[in-house]
């Protein structure tokens, strides 16, 4: 049976999968409805032994400590087996001390899902995607493959949407950081949002 893909704002569909943590040295299998309650970022790349790859697994590790100090659980997907996870952070100097567990989605059907699939491949595109503590998808980005991503634009987006949760009615603007003044839309503002975040 062909399983249906997500839409943003929609409740994500609770896979079991299967995963290595660089932490521990050993596999678990786990499911999404493990982590509700939390919110969680899903990373997906290409390959291991590949080159952008590690350098966006060595920028997400640099965020690692603040995600999970806001209560956010993140995970790095490929469709590489957790043996090839493991060989990975083994071998490449630039992930030493890498922490972050690595789903191994060797079906694809977690990347089919999410509709990253490079069909001529098999393997996922660079795709991340946030989930609410609900299980609500709330973002969605993807790139191409030769273009790595940034963990701190990562952040802040996750940051963002903890602020938006907590503040009913608030949004935050292109490139503002927590602690920076929001909008709080309204017909007063339309036309006058530079002097409302002045």
């Amino acid at each position: 049976m062909e399983t249906a893909s997500i839409t943003l704002e929609s409740p994500i569909q609770n896979f079991e999968f299967e995963m290595y943590n660089p932490q521990t040295d050993k596999s678990d299998k786990k499911m999404f409805s493990d982590y509700e309650g939390k919110r969680t970022i899903l990373v997906f790349y290409p390959a291991d032994f590949t080159f952008v790859c590690p350098t966006e697994l060595k920028d997400l590790s640099k965020i690692y400590s603040k995600i999970l100090e806001i209560n956010v659980e993140i995970f790095v997907v490929s469709t590489d087996t957790i043996f090839s996870h493991k060989r990975r952070i083994e071998t490449e100097s630039l992930l030493k001390d890498f922490k972050i567990p690595m789903i191994s989605d060797r079906t694809g059907e977690i990347t089919k899902y999410f509709n990253i699939r490079n069909e001529k491949t098999g393997n996922a595109e660079r795709g991340t995607f946030i989930i609410s503590p609900k299980g609500i998808l709330k973002s969605i980005e993807i790139s191409t493959e030769s273009v790595g991503r940034s963990a701190q634009e990562l952040l802040r987006k996750m940051e963002a949407l903890h602020f938006i949760e907590e503040n009913p009615g608030h949004a935050c603007p292109a490139s503002r950081n927590i602690g920076l003044k929001s909008l709080k839309p309204w017909l007063d503002i339309a036309g006058k949002v530079w002097e409302t975040l002045e």
